[in-house]
């Protein structure tokens, strides 16, 4: 079984997707991450079915987060 802060760790300096909890999916790459799960992704994306919306830099709790995945 791969523990969560391995596979972060793995994910580092990689394009990723995330599922927020309000149906929003994020997407950049992944800077940094800490022990609560908080992450640091750059040159992200707020993608929707309508739009796509550059929001540059940006630091998310945890525990908003619902899914991660490689791009």
């Amino acid at each position: 079984m791969t523990m969560p802060m391995n596979l972060l760790e793995q994910m580092l300096n990689k394009r990723i997707t995330l599922l927020l909890k309000d149906n929003r999916e994020l997407e950049g790459k992944l800077v940094g991450y800490d022990d609560y799960m908080n992450l640091v992704l750059e040159d992200t994306e707020e993608r929707t079915p309508e739009l796509v919306r550059r929001l540059g830099t940006v630091v998310l709790r945890g525990n908003n987060v619902v899914r991660i995945s490689l791009k």
